[in-house]
């Protein structure tokens, strides 16, 4: 665990803005010890650096906050987007100081302004927000986000890691048990009232996110014991597959 101090001088972000992205619930630290103090683990670290990639990319926070904390996030497709939206940026950049060499050896005398359209990256930024909001499930996410408070959303997440945290205690169990399978329809049920509607589908993808690795295993690994994640996941694909 890191206080906000330490995150600020490790990613050179300053405390002010990583409170404000905490009220905002842009990136909430893992724990807020009885002293007051933020603590961030490896997957807000993680999420961070997610954060910090859309950002040099000129995203606004408010997108920003709809990819990173919407349904279904697929964190390595953020990167290949990013990896895309970069490359074309390094390539407009390149352009600028090409012209720029030009104009200066020719005495400012060049009258072009290719270098200066945008447009290539601003189809890709569209496309690829339009890739995250334009789902049936992200719609209704919205919908239902829209007015909770901070402190609603933080209860709703305490709520759903204590789903995590029934799985954790019978983790040893068959996942494809009547417990189990129980804790698997509380799970989607919870998702589909508070969230999106939770399709067999849209479930299947969870579960295997919450056992990728990354800040979904971490978390539920927190609240029910290390390989909880893992069991979780293993009950859901039985669930689908049944």
């Amino acid at each position: 665990m890191m206080t906000v101090h330490e995150v600020s001088r490790l990613t050179g972000v300053s405390i002010r803005t990583l409170r404000y992205y905490d009220r905002i619930g842009l990136l909430r630290p893992a724990t807020v010890t009885a002293a007051g103090y933020r603590l961030y683990d490896g997957g807000s670290l993680e999420k961070l650096q997610q954060i910090l990639l859309f950002r040099e990319l000129e995203f606004p926070l408010k997108d920003i906050g709809a990819i990173v904390n919407g349904p279904g996030f697929d964190r390595e497709k953020a990167l290949e987007q990013q990896i895309g939206m970069l490359t074309l940026k390094k390539e407009h950049i390149e352009n600028l100081i090409r012209l720029a060499r030009e104009t200066k050896e020719k005495g400012g005398k060049i009258m072009s302004f290719e270098a200066f359209d945008n447009k290539k990256m601003d189809e890709y930024a569209a496309r690829a927000r339009a890739s995250w909001g334009g789902t049936d499930a992200y719609k209704e996410f919205e919908r239902k986000a829209a007015g909770r408070s901070r402190e609603d959303e933080r209860s709703l997440a305490d709520r759903m890691m204590g789903i995590f945290a029934e799985f954790g205690k019978i983790r040893e169990s068959a996942p494809d048990s009547e417990e189990a399978q129980a804790l698997v329809t509380k799970l989607q049920g919870f998702i589909s009232e508070n969230y999106y509607t939770c399709t067999d589908q849209i479930l299947g993808g969870l579960g295997r996110a919450y056992a990728a690795g990354g800040e979904f295993t971490e978390n539920i690994d927190k609240a029910g014991g290390e390989g909880t994640a893992a069991f979780a996941a293993a009950a859901i694909e039985a669930h689908c597959r049944g």
